[in-house]
């Protein structure tokens, strides 16, 4: 839904101009997640390379030339709602072997792509955080929400909503879910906890269309776990905000090298909780013995931290209330952060141009 969301939301963004010659930046209205379906698993799985190719011929002979040829693509953007790795596959790889070559494409080495996952080494694209279920269209209704985290009761220590796990092979979600079945036996005498850990099965999709599944125990937990699976992000780190859940995580990959826009490095530290999964899967390290020893001071200021955050990972509504436009949400810190991106490469080329001449 993330193209959706943010194609719905330009309509309404309030410096669009209608003349493409005084505009700083051009977004592309192209939903690439959807269009890449018939790469990724459809009919055209070996004509992967194609992804993005009918695109470049329209905005550059079709549409409107001078628009694109004015920067090359350099003020370009848009959105794909799936992680980068999806569009990423070499030109080279004769026969395919999973994903579409989007990204790979020299025509669109300039443009710039919000993802919901970027890799590593990324160069045209940025990650921004999953859609959530949460899309409050007044200041009180987000309000209400708030107050609600605020009162839960958090009487579990640290939850896994997700799946996998289940392999032989060492790997952290495996490492996990023993664990949770280990301490679920524990005496939780004097801890202030009714449970230490509790397991939200998530398998085979059941929870994407019932976030109340996983949504309930996130309110009911302290600390919600947040292992990498078949790529390093998870939706769940932004629905366990939602819920005042203080995240976990076990790879810096996972959130801290992705979400720099929405969420700074540097805050990291104030609203989360790191152990590095070597440490969990081979060196006998107990995810619950770290959360454990934790002072709940600490954890509170954590908590207040995530809550402080909220706006930033959330997408309001569209046409939301006056107040509730007052907190940038994840659309505006994403433009923000996509219109400097650009003015700083437009400034530099300009630059390049004057030094040249």
């Amino acid at each position: 839904m993330l193209e959706l969301i943010f194609h719905r939301r330009m309509l309404e963004y309030p410096c669009l101009t209608p003349d493409p010659n005084l505009a700083t930046a051009v977004f592309l209205p192209y939903y690439a997640g959807l269009d890449g379906l018939k790469y990724l698993f459809g009919p055209e799985v070996n004509s992967s390379f194609r992804h993005g190719l009918d695109l470049f011929e329209y905005i550059t002979n079709v549409d409107n030339p001078p628009i694109w040829n004015k920067n090359l693509g350099h003020d370009h953007f848009l959105v794909m709602a799936r992680p980068a790795w999806d569009f990423s596959q070499p030109l080279s790889n004769n026969p395919p072997i999973f994903g579409s070559s989007f990204l790979e494409l020299p025509e669109f080495f300039n443009i710039t792509a919000l993802t919901l996952e970027a890799r590593a080494y990324s160069w045209q694209e940025q990650a921004i955080p999953y859609p959530t279920s949460f899309h409050p269209p007044n200041l009180a209704f987000y309000e209400s929400w708030v107050n609600r985290v605020k009162k839960s009761r958090r009487s579990t220590l640290m939850l896994f909503a997700g799946g996998g796990g289940i392999s032989a092979n060492p790997n952290v979600r495996r490492s996990i879910r023993l664990e949770c079945e280990n301490v679920t036996s524990m005496s939780t005498n004097g801890t202030g906890y009714a449970k230490f850990c509790d397991f939200v099965d998530c398998s085979n999709g059941i929870c994407e269309h019932d976030p109340i599944k996983f949504m309930k125990p996130m309110l009911q937990s302290s600390f919600c776990l947040q292992p990498p699976g078949d790529t390093p992000t998870r939706r769940s780190t932004f629905d366990g905000f939602l819920a005042g859940c203080i995240p976990v995580f076990f790879e810096e990959i996972s959130a801290k090298k992705q979400y720099g826009w929405h969420l700074p490095e540097e805050n990291y530290e104030e609203f989360s909780v790191f152990i590095q999964k070597e440490d969990v899967v081979f060196k006998g390290v107990k995810i619950m013995d770290v959360l454990m020893s934790i002072p709940r001071a600490e954890i509170r200021r954590k908590r207040e931290k995530v809550l402080e955050m909220l706006p930033r990972i959330m997408y309001r509504k569209h046409g939301s209330s006056l107040g509730l436009r007052s907190k940038k949400d994840a659309f505006d810190i994403a433009i923000e952060g996509t219109l400097q991106r650009i003015k700083s490469r437009t400034e530099e080329i300009a630059a390049q141009h004057i030094a040249l001449e």
